[in-house]
């Protein structure tokens, strides 16, 4: 996964660049890039690893040495970016977030075609923002050659290419992940997270379309292809990837939280003696279900946050679930003797959700009743980058699934989908056996679109219930 800023301004751009590029934090944890441009010193690139160190701090030299009014920046979970490319386009700047899942197909056919070469990343993998670049690289214009990456890209693929005329900002044809347009005097800018620029001075203007392909210069944002009817953002964005303070479509991510939270407990009837929010995700979601409930919200334990700020840690699991338990720390006397009623954003293998409750049970906690703010996933993403899970067997449903497939039974998994059959009520209830809780109860997936607020034709929900 990963996140981008890009800015077009009169004078130089660099301070909003660096800034907004470092609201994106939250999205990636191993490379991030700033690339500018200017006419007087032309492109100038900076990238840099910061596994062991914030974006702030790897980046506070390259800020007071670069200069451009153009220029486009990047966290990324997985590849180095931006790239600087040297094509018949002229050079150009690019950055990308999406997945492509037929990667080999792409690379296949480019070689056919005469393309001689791909730089290996460590692993042997390809770098997805050069594969990119080779595509657009294809055609006669950078416009045609985006929209020929979008339309035989497997997957999705939302980017930015700067070029010494502007930015070309392109959100994927079905609109999966967002780009935000924000402007004030003497310059406008492109982002995936609308919050990130209101502190530097920029107010909302719109966001692009799904398909949307637009330029974008310090005079403005001008649509070169319009957006596609067909919508399918991803829904998982407002439940736990998106920041907080962030919207998409007009819609809050935080007060969708707070729905979603109120739905929970709408549906529930359990007594519990506080209601509490796994950090950061899970809070408002926690929040949501105290107001409505009138049971106490409260903060059983805290996480510690002066060194471990970010949420996403290292993408190798054990790495992640040891620190995801190094940064709770308990409050014993919220804890003892109490019953919990605990919100996490979701369930996905497990671990650190077992983990945490035997913390609490350790720390002196009577009952601990789980409830994931979304319904149990089912499949792996095909359209975006949020786990390098290699398979679907990852996911704990998935897993008890398969056991009850051991145990000689047929297995339909629309009947795992639907919240009302006996399947689903018999899977939920050999994961709540297995990860200790008291009792476990999912979020429904009509109540969780309810609380978006946006029709369901327009929302994936594809790792819920395998709908394309």
């Amino acid at each position: 996964m990963g996140g981008f800023f890009g800015v077009a301004a009169k004078e130089d751009c660099v301070f909003d660049l660096f800034f907004g590029t470092d609201y994106h934090s939250h999205l990636g944890t191993r490379r991030a890039g700033m690339a500018v441009y200017s006419k007087e010193e032309g492109y100038n690139r900076a990238i840099h690893n910061i596994e062991n160190a914030p974006f702030r701090t790897k980046f506070d030299k390259d800020v007071n040495e670069m200069h451009g009014h153009l220029g486009i920046g990047c966290i990324s979970d997985f590849e180095p970016q931006p790239l600087m490319v040297r094509s018949h386009h002229g050079t150009y700047a690019i950055t990308t977030v999406g997945k492509i899942n037929n990667t080999d197909a792409i690379i296949k056919d480019l070689f056919a075609k005469g393309h001689s070469h791909f730089l290996e990343m460590s692993g042997g993998d390809i770098n997805a923002t050069e594969l990119v670049a080779a595509i657009v690289n294809q055609k006669d214009n950078l416009v045609e050659g985006i929209q020929y990456a979008q339309e035989i890209i497997d997957g999705s693929m939302t980017l930015l290419i700067m070029t010494p005329k502007g930015i070309y900002a392109a959100r994927d044809k079905m609109g999966r992940t967002p780009v935000a347009v924000g402007k004030k005097e003497g310059a406008y800018c492109v982002s995936f997270e609308s919050f990130a620029y209101l502190n530097l001075g920029y107010q909302p203007v719109r966001e692009l379309g799904p398909g949307e392909i637009a330029v974008v210069t310090p005079e403005g944002v001008r649509t070169l292809v319009k957006p596609g009817r067909d919508m399918k953002i991803c829904t998982f964005l407002w439940v736990y990837y998106g920041y907080p303070s962030s919207s998409y479509e007009d819609i809050s991510v935080e007060k969708m939280r707070y729905q979603c939270g109120a739905k929970l407990a709408e549906r529930d009837n359990v007594k519990p003696d506080i209601v509490a929010g796994v950090p950061d995700s899970g809070t408002a979601h926690a929040v949501g279900y105290a107001n409505r409930s009138g049971i106490p919200f409260s903060r059983p334990f805290i996480k510690y946050t002066p060194t471990w700020p970010r949420s996403f840690m290292p993408t190798i699991q054990t790495q992640r679930n040891l620190i995801a338990k190094m940064k709770l720390i308990p409050v014993h006397d919220l804890i003892q003797d109490q019953s919990l009623l605990l919100i996490d954003d979701s369930i996905v293998r497990g671990t650190q959700l077992r983990e945490t409750t035997e913390f609490l049970y350790q720390s002196g906690a009577k009952e601990v009743h789980i409830r994931p703010a979304c319904p149990p996933l089912l499949y792996g993403c095909k359209y975006l980058n949020f786990s390098r899970s290699s398979s679907e067997m990852d996911l704990i449903t998935r897993r008890v699934i398969k056991e009850i497939e051991q145990e000689g039974r047929e297995i339909d998994l629309k009947n795992y989908v639907n919240p009302d059959t006996p399947e689903y009520e018999e899977m939920v209830g050999r994961i709540c056996k297995q990860l200790k809780f008291t009792t476990l109860q999912f979020q429904r997936l009509d109540d969780m679109i309810e609380s978006v607020g946006i029709g369901r034709e327009k929302l994936c929900t594809y790792c819920w219930d395998g709908r394309e």
